[in-house]
């Protein structure tokens, strides 16, 4: 790879990325990861891809996520624990240029900072609104998502954390409006048909 390096120019930056599963896979942020691969890819090759997620994970989200090419990592203990782990591992790494971290957690600013120290640059991934500011900013790079705009594109109603959405009932509202009837008029009843008149009775004769 070094002589390929050398005729072409300048290799491209190797990323490793790290993606915070519980605090990303919500159904109210609905956070496509192939669209974030390709905002991250802009910024270089990503040589590592990995989801991090705990044992209550259905085995429909895990193989939604190698579906989406990354490599699911399963821990029984605290997931920020162990990714924070693995990315500081990759710090060493001399075939890692960029650490990439996809979280609303502060909890991996220590890591990001060793990774400067390193040498190392940094990219954060974040997810708008209520985004930390001491987050974005310990990043060399920043690219934020806004969940409202996603939700837009989607047609779908942008919710808190926690809060639902309000029930509809869809039937109701594509019913068109039933118009009131006039009561019916009861039919007419025709008069009985009357014979010929009978002559009236002659009285008895005395």
């Amino acid at each position: 790879m070094g002589i390929f390096d050398g005729i072409l120019g300048k290799k491209q930056p190797q990323i490793a990325l790290f993606v915070d599963g519980p605090n990303i896979i919500r159904k109210q942020l609905n956070i496509d990861l192939r669209e974030i691969k390709k905002l991250v890819s802009k910024h270089g090759n990503i040589r590592i891809a990995r989801i991090y997620l705990d044992q209550f994970a259905s085995d429909k989200l895990i193989e939604a996520m190698v579906n989406q090419a990354f490599e699911p990592k399963i821990t029984t203990g605290d997931v920020d624990v162990t990714m924070a782990v693995e990315a500081t591992e990759q710090i060493v790494n001399p075939e890692i240029d960029i650490i990439a971290l996809m979280t609303r957690d502060t909890d991996f600013i220590p890591a990001l900072n060793k990774a400067k120290e390193r040498g190392k640059k940094t990219l954060i991934v974040g997810i708008e609104p209520g985004f930390s500011v001491a987050l974005r900013n310990s990043a060399d790079i920043l690219i934020m998502i806004n969940a409202e705009e996603v939700a837009r594109e989607q047609k779908r109603d942008f919710r808190p954390y926690g809060q639902q959405a309000p029930r509809r009932d869809f039937n109701r509202q594509n019913r068109p409006p039933q118009q009131s009837r006039p009561p019916e008029k009861p039919p007419e009843q025709k008069p009985a048909e009357q014979g010929p008149a009978q002559p009236a009775p002659k009285p008895p004769e005395k």
